[in-house]
């Protein structure tokens, strides 16, 4: 396994460092002409590198260089950072070579102190502690690799006192940094414990644990990662037992990530209120050091949770709203928060308008809407609206003399209806779009449902919604852009209606792949539904019928793929079951306010 991971930024970055003209076609970045024989031309970008593994090749048969990024940086001299470069470059070369064949003799100093710290001659000498010639206070920490050589010296002053002179610790200059252990270790144990000091590592061994190192130079020092790294990858399981300080495992974070297999941790509540495993060694004896390594856990990982974990929700208890309409809710069960809702349908046949009627039923319901309508005015939409919250029996005909028919609300209900969707129906300002200042729609979403407490979203449409981006895939941008809406649903516990037009199809069945798109749209979704007028043999394309199909569920499973017949009223822009039209809302009984709340009962039926 090797340290280097390939980005695309460093295949960039190589192309800066070289000045190089590039361009990207699909994975690959093309240079236009080859670093290494310098052959190419305007048109003919003949080298390139993969963007996907970061391997290169030269297509000219007299070149035909080929490789990777480390290929690149040892050719180059391109760096791939620190650690990298130390790991594939000839890095031992800029280190003493302190290695002797005869181990220093431990002391009897270094015997004495070691005991105090709870650690045994026996294991004290194992791993060759000892003192300074010229200063028994001075204990000093050999550090041996896998092979037995010595590569690292540490010194720590045993009288030192806080406030004093000189230091605590300190490490012979310009040596190789390793782990301090590494000669005891056996690889084919496939778990090695981690340790931040030379005697907590100790402290493992003492209660009896074959596998334990400790870093060279603390929690933030990582320089002997590519001095170590072939040695590390030997072993399956890092159990970390750094300090545990201010509710934190010091070491844990960075090891996570930079060790490929399995990472455990000591649990807070093994370290007993001790700091390290040296502090619960004298406190609590080797029984707690052998039980707290016993006890590690796995790191957690945010996107996962244990399945006992999950709390158990009963569909009856959910936030739900009526739809207004029986046999939909007897279908869905109302509609939930939380979910993403694709209405679908032809052009023309009435998506907007259903979506409007969901809204003043989600109004009538006491909660707040937001609505986007890339389409229309917002003093179109409003018009619109207002006939249908106004009702058939608020609403004047008007036959002109060629026959035609015109609808007109009564004058002195204008002020109520606003009176009661004020405060809770809000829409997307059109004109935002102009500004270069102005913030994207998922943004005003979000601000519309923290700020303004819109918890039912509509999105008409799709289409007028993402941004026009033209170096960005289309199909990439809808499905980005639906789970993005699918993702704010949840998060943030709202309904979003997103209406979606299909592809051509004059059949009377729907599948959810008839939504024109990425066919990610209905994957993300929770419900579909497809509004369209009847298709069937001998219908009459003109007519106020439609048909409301429901072919996805997620939450029940319970779909209506022949449909419901429903009528749709030309005066109020109503939609029913039957040619009643004639629900009520506050307004019309001169309710203050939104005080019809207590009419939502939904009437929900096997």
């Amino acid at each position: 396994m090797a340290l280097y991971e390939f980005s695309r930024e460093d295949a960039e970055r190589f192309a800066r460092e070289q000045s190089a003209r590039v361009r990207t076609r699909g994975d690959e970045l093309q240079f236009q002409y080859c670093p290494y024989c310098h052959g190419g031309g305007a048109d003919k970008y003949t080298f390139s590198i993969n963007l996907q593994n970061g391997t290169f090749r030269c297509l000219r048969a007299s070149c035909d260089a080929k490789g990777n990024m480390i290929t690149l940086h040892k050719d180059f001299d391109f760096s791939l950072g620190t650690e990298v470069d130390a790991y594939y470059g000839d890095g031992y070369k800029k280190f003493r070579s302190i290695h002797r064949k005869k181990r220093a003799e431990t002391t009897s100093p270094a015997v004495e102190y070691m005991k105090t710290r709870g650690i045994s001659q026996a294991v004290t000498e194992r791993y060759g502690i000892t003192t300074q010639k010229e200063h028994d206070n001075v204990v000093v920490f050999p550090f041996y690799d896998a092979d037995g050589l010595l590569r690292f010296v540490k010194y720590r002053n045993t009288e030192f006192q806080p406030g004093g002179k000189g230091s605590k610790e300190w490490c012979e200059p310009n040596c190789m940094p390793i782990l301090f252990g590494m000669d005891h270790c056996n690889p084919d144990k496939k778990t090695l414990i981690m340790t931040e000091g030379q005697i907590d590592s100790l402290s493992v061994t003492e209660a009896g644990f074959e596998n334990a190192v400790s870093v060279p130079t603390g929690k933030n020092g990582f320089t002997w990662v590519p001095y170590c790294w072939d040695f590390l990858n030997q072993f399956e399981t890092l159990i970390i037992f750094g300090d545990h300080e201010r509710d934190e495992i010091t070491l844990l974070d960075d090891m996570k990530v930079r060790f490929h297999g399995t990472v455990k941790h000591v649990r807070p509540e093994d370290y007993r209120g001790c700091k390290d495993a040296n502090d619960i060694l004298r406190k609590f004896g080797p029984e707690a050091i052998r039980e707290a390594i016993t006890n590690a856990v796995p790191v957690e990982v945010a996107e996962i949770k244990q399945l006992a974990d999950v709390e158990r929700v009963d569909l009856s208890t959910m936030k739900r709203f009526s739809s207004g309409l029986p046999s939909l809710d007897r279908t869905l069960g109302g509609f939930y928060f939380g979910q993403l809702i694709i209405i679908t349908g032809e052009r023309g046949e009435g998506k907007s308008t259903l979506a409007s009627q969901f809204a003043t039923f989600g109004i009538r319901a006491g909660h707040s809407v937001f609505f986007y309508s890339g389409e229309l005015m917002d003093w179109y939409f409003r018009a619109w609206i207002d006939y249908q919250i106004a009702g058939p029996g608020h609403i004047n005909a008007k036959r002109s003399e060629d026959g035609t028919e015109t609808y007109t609300i009564d004058a002195s209900i204008y002020p109520k209806i606003a009176e009661w969707y004020r405060g809770k129906f809000y829409l997307y300002d059109n004109s935002a779009v102009f500004n270069e200042n102005s913030e994207g729609l998922l943004k005003t979403l979000e601000k519309a449902v923290k700020q303004y407490g819109c918890s039912i979203i509509f999105i008409d449409n799709l289409m007028t919604a993402i941004s026009d981006d033209v170096t960005s895939d289309l199909y990439r941008q809808q499905t980005v852009f639906v789970k993005d809406l699918a993702n704010i649903a949840k998060n943030l516990n709202v309904i979003i209606f997103l209406i979606a037009h299909p592809r051509k199809n004059n059949s009377y069945m729907f599948e959810n792949d008839d939504v024109a798109g990425s066919s990610n749209i209905t994957n993300l979704a929770d419900v579909v539904m497809r509004y369209a007028r009847p298709r069937g043999d001998g219908e009459d394309p003109d007519t106020s019928d439609r048909i409301l199909q429901v072919t996805k569920n997620r939450l029940t499973g319970k779909t209506d793929r022949y449909g419901t017949r429903l009528v749709f009223d030309e005066r109020s822009k109503r939609i029913d079951e039957m040619h009643s039209w004639s629900w009520t809302l506050g307004w019309e009984r001169g309710a203050q306010g939104f005080a019809d709340v207590e009419s939502e009962v939904l009437p929900f039926g096997e």
